[in-house]
Formats: structure tokens, sequence, C-alpha cells
């Protein structure tokens, strides 16, 4: 009876072949790149292909640490992997775990493998960077003799300061040989005395440029006591130089402008600081000057004749003071006292008397005041406002008063 198999035991099967493929399982294919697509997953997929046929791929982001540059449609690669069977869809693919670029990859490998054993030694470390001198008055180039690079840094030199010393090295700077010549001009210059050194050329290749990705070149560089700028190629371009060096120009261009100060920007800031300094001195001035005004007010203040002065014043001030208060007491107690006089007088028996009242007392001077203690026939006393009368009672009544 003829047996029947389910696609999906038919993939597992076919897998399960790829899979025990020692070839398959690890292998490495060239070819072009195309239909390439990074997917938001951080996979990669596209496809290898060369004159006869093609493959699909397919580079997982978990492996993209294999992968040192931008991967993108036409680039002749390297990939190494294993070919595999995805069951679902019963298709083999080639599943990436490195890629390289090929021909000029080998260059990148051997740039990225330099770059990284300089890095770990410590050659890049900001610590070791020198600052570039803000004013310089020799200025050393490691460069060649003719081309657009020279040309550029000489023009902006002298457009920023004319009165700087150039000093150039014509050094080879690519080809055989190019990196001792590098080497040499950085070491002469370095022994010459410069204030600082630009060390570069115009753009190219990696091929074109490759001498400054020497080693011997990186450790000239870091051995130099002389602070260095890098300008080498184009703004894109980067070499093991530009990590090495002090500080890194994106072209030569750049590279004169941060080593040469603008002689007259400088100017301009001397008129400024020197405005300045004498708007400072003025406001000095004239903050002492009404410092001393007030010191001089204090000591006159503070001085014994002033204090005399003042103490005498004071002291005027204090008796005209006193005189008010006693003034003002007399006559308050004048007042009082015409008050009292005033209540004494109310109260004086004279004054009773005056107004046509008597004052009748017994022969002792006793005064009478009840008709019980007079007897007819008895004499008794009136004594009036001028004068006393004596007079002999004849007759009395009594007088029931009402209260």
């Amino acid at each position: 009876m003829e047996r029947v198999y389910s696609v999906s035991q038919v993939n597992s099967y076919i897998k399960n072949m790829f899979t025990q493929d020692f070839l398959l399982s690890k292998i490495s294919v060239s070819g072009e790149v195309s239909n390439c697509k990074y997917h938001t997953s951080g996979h990669i997929y596209f496809s290898l292909k060369d004159q006869h046929g093609a493959i699909t791929c397919v580079m997982f982001a978990g492996q993209r640490k294999g992968l040192a540059f931008p991967m993108k449609d036409g680039q002749r690669v390297v990939i190494h992997g294993n070919v595999n069977v995805y069951e679902r869809d019963g298709r083999y693919q080639l599943y990436a775990k490195e890629i390289r670029l090929e021909g000029r990859g080998l260059l990148y490998e051997k740039f990225e493998a330099l770059k990284k054993e300089l890095e770990e030694m410590g050659m890049f470390a900001r610590e070791y960077k020198q600052p570039i001198p803000n004013h310089i008055k020799t200025l050393g180039i490691v460069t060649a003799s003719t081309g657009a690079a020279i040309q550029d840094i000489i023009n902006i030199s002298y457009r920023r300061n004319p009165y700087i010393q150039l000093i150039l090295y014509p050094a080879l700077v690519q080809g055989e040989g190019a990196a001792a010549s590098i080497v040499k001009g950085i070491k002469t210059l370095d022994e010459y005395g410069v204030d600082t050194m630009i060390v570069g050329r115009g753009g190219g290749s990696i091929e074109d440029l490759w001498a400054f990705n020497e080693e011997i070149v990186a450790r000239a560089i870091f051995d130099c006591k002389t602070p260095i700028i890098s300008a080498v190629g184009h703004e894109t371009d980067t070499t093991i130089a530009d990590f090495v060096s002090d500080l890194r120009a994106p072209t030569p261009s750049a590279a004169a402008e941060l080593a040469v100060d603008d002689f007259r920007a400088f100017l301009d800031r001397m008129d400024e600081y020197n405005r300045r300094m004498k708007v400072s001195l003025s406001n000095k001035i004239e903050f002492y000057k009404n410092l001393y005004d007030r010191y001089e007010m204090k000591i006159k203040f503070l001085s014994p004749e002033n204090m005399i002065r003042e103490k005498r014043q004071y002291l005027m001030d204090r008796e005209d003071q006193l005189e008010r208060l006693m003034t003002q007491s007399i006559q308050k107690s004048r007042h009082q006292l015409q008050i009292y006089i005033e209540k004494i007088e109310g109260l004086s028996p004279l004054t009773k008397l005056n107004q046509g009242y008597s004052f009748v007392s017994d022969d002792s001077g006793k005064a009478i005041t009840d008709i019980e203690s007079v007897s007819v026939g008895s004499t008794i006393h009136v004594a009036l406002s001028n004068g006393n009368l004596e007079t002999t009672v004849n007759s009395k009544e009594k007088v029931k008063r009402f209260d």
C-alpha cells in the first residue's frame, strides 16, 4: 500500500537532512546583496546572488554584532553562517552569523582590528589628549606639498592671522613609503618646536587614505609632544589618525580654523576688554570716592569737636525742655492752689459772716447751737464780720423745724 506523508512531515525530514549535513552547518558564501530590508524587530532580510543564482538570507538581531557596517544593495560580501530549512514554508535559506565586505572589506576589517587594539591600549583615551593652544606663532604642517589641502591651510591661516609662521614638511601621503614619510615629518616638526601641528591630506578612497591607518603613524602621533590636529579626507572620512590625535578636524580647512586664532577677532576682543577695563576702573574709582565721602562724613560726625557740639546742643535742648516742664508744672500747681483757695474760702467762717451770718457763744466762748442751752436773762455774745456784741436774752421761743 502506498504511504502518504503530510507536508509538515516532509518539511521536517528535509530540515533534518540539512541539519545533519556538516558542510551546510558551517559555510561561507560570497555574492552580491539585493533586496536588503532592515525589519523593525532588528532582523535583516536580504538575498545573495551571483550571475547564475540567488539564495534567501536572514541575519537575526542577536547576530548583529557580527556586522560592522550598514548593509545596502549592490555590496559584495562574504557571509559566514549555516543553511537550513524554514519548516513552515518548506524553503531553505542562509542564516548569517557574520558578514564582511569582500575586497575592500578586508581593509575595513584590518582597520577595525587595529582600531580595537589601539583603543584597548588606551591610545584614544581623553586623558592623553593635549589642549590646542589658543594663540600660536608657528604652525607645522605634515602633508603633500601640492594639492588642495595645503593651499586651503595656507589661505585660511593667513586670512585669519597674517603674522603666523607656517612650516611645511612635504610628506608622501599615499602609496608605498607614505606611512614612514608621515612619521618622519611628525618627528621632525616636533623636534623643531612648532606650537601646533596639522597632519592630513585631501579626501579619497580607503586605499588612498590607508597610510593614516598604519600603526606606526598612530604611535608617532601619540608620542608627539606637540599638539596635533588630524585633517584627513573629507568630513565623512575617518582614520586611525583621527582617533589618536589630540583633535580631529573634518577637513584641512577646518583644521586651519581650529589651529589659527582669528587675529582681527583677537584685536576686537582686546578693544572690548580695554573698554570693559575702563568702565570697570571708572566704576571702581566712583565707588571708592563715594566710600571716601562716607568715611569723611563719619569721621566728622565722630570727631571730639562734633561730639562736644552735639552734646552741647543736646544739653541746650534738655535745658529748654526742663524750663518748659518747670513752667508747666508751676502753672499746674498755681491752678491747683487757686482751686484749693476757692475751696478754703468757701469753708471759711469769715466768708459766712460777710454774708450776714453771725457766731453766737456763751460767756465761756462755747458756741450756742440749741435754744435749750440758753436761759432768759443770761448774757450771750454775738460775733459779726466787723465786731462783737454782748447782749442779754430777754425771751426765747422754740421754733419747730421740718427737715
